[in-house]
């Protein structure tokens, strides 16, 4: 095991430096922000995974979080100032409503099981993708608004540079939380919810401040994602959104954080490059149908998803198997 976080270190290490010089190499403007795309949905799939992955909750309204961070961004810097203050000021309220609104729906939804759980969070999120569509004195609806950036933000490898430490951050932050004494409570939670509560651990305080952790991360990932675009509508609350997080967290690997974002640019890169395919080959215009096949096959050959499956077999390789432990055994005696 000790050889196998070692390679994995070096693994990241190595691909942290190529993501550093990667700008200096190739500083193509439209390389560089399908590259933000990818750090910034990284960061939305880690906090899905915090849900599922570490928790066991399957949520189908995540995107309501993206959008709270969204708009509070867009909102703020439309309506007062594009200034670095007030960035960080729609960063704290969009932070502070996803607290809120994570609080009151984990109290209310996270006391049922499964599917019913999923259920009502998606409707929550509809009803707040139906307000972002009614309100339209504030959000504009549907067609939605640009708003200008903080001067720091306007250059591209700029931006890059500040969504990939973002998402290193992120990264380690979440990291450490799932190894501390909580992120250890989250894991027994989603192995088994009644023992645990029978240890005397009170199951729903811990989904909720999991709800919580997700909510806000969710929020983080939906500013800086209209900070990338210049512009947002009510797409963001959208379950396609939810969907590409949980898509992203499958194929990657739930409850590792690294397979979400090695999903992330899994997704992100296919979509980028079947929507490339469509312009020049008609053939390729249903590229969805393409994806699902993707998607399908990645989940047939890889079920516990790429990082998780080259977890599993590092760990078959490091453990002995009971025929050779016998034999060692044998041998000793």
């Amino acid at each position: 095991m000790r050889r196998y976080f070692q390679v994995s270190t070096m693994a990241m290490a190595l691909v942290g430096f190529m993501l550093v010089v990667l700008p200096s190499i190739y500083d193509s403007r439209s390389f560089l922000i399908l590259m933000t795309q990818i750090f910034i949905f990284a960061i939305f799939a880690m906090s899905y995974d915090i849900l599922l992955g570490f928790t066991g909750i399957v949520s189908f309204g995540h995107a309501m979080f993206f959008g709270i961070g969204a708009y509070s961004t867009g909102v703020i810097l439309d309506r007062f100032d594009h200034t670095l203050p007030y960035f960080f000021l729609a960063i704290l309220v969009g932070s502070l409503i996803s607290t809120f609104i994570s609080f009151i729906v984990g109290l209310l939804t996270l006391r049922l099981k499964s599917h019913y759980y999923a259920m009502l969070t998606l409707a929550f999120s509809g009803l707040f993708l139906v307000a972002a569509e009614k309100w339209r004195t504030l959000t504009k609806g549907n067609d939605g608004f640009t708003f200008r950036v903080p001067d720091v933000m306007i250059d591209r490898t700029t931006f890059y540079f500040i969504c990939l430490a973002l998402m290193l951050f992120v990264y380690f932050f979440l990291k450490r939380i799932t190894q501390s004494p909580f992120g250890k409570v989250m894991l027994a939670i989603r192995e088994n919810e009644q023992r645990t509560e029978s240890l005397g651990f009170t199951i729903l305080h811990y989904k909720v401040l999991a709800s919580i952790l997700a909510g806000v991360t969710a929020s983080l990932a939906g500013s800086f994602y209209v900070m990338s675009l210049r512009f947002v509508n009510t797409s963001v609350f959208s379950i396609d959104t939810t969907l590409d997080a949980l898509l992203m967290t499958i194929i990657g690997g739930v409850g590792t954080l690294a397979g979400p974002i090695l999903g992330a640019g899994l997704i992100e890169f296919a979509h980028h490059w079947l929507t490339e395919l469509a312009k020049e080959h008609p053939i390729f215009e249903r590229w969805l149908i393409f994806f699902g096949i993707l998607y399908i096959v990645a989940v047939m050959f890889f079920p516990a998803g790429i990082v998780g499956t080259i977890q599993k077999w590092g760990r078959k390789k490091q453990t002995p198997s009971k025929k050779q432990s016998i034999e060692k055994h044998k041998a000793a005696g």
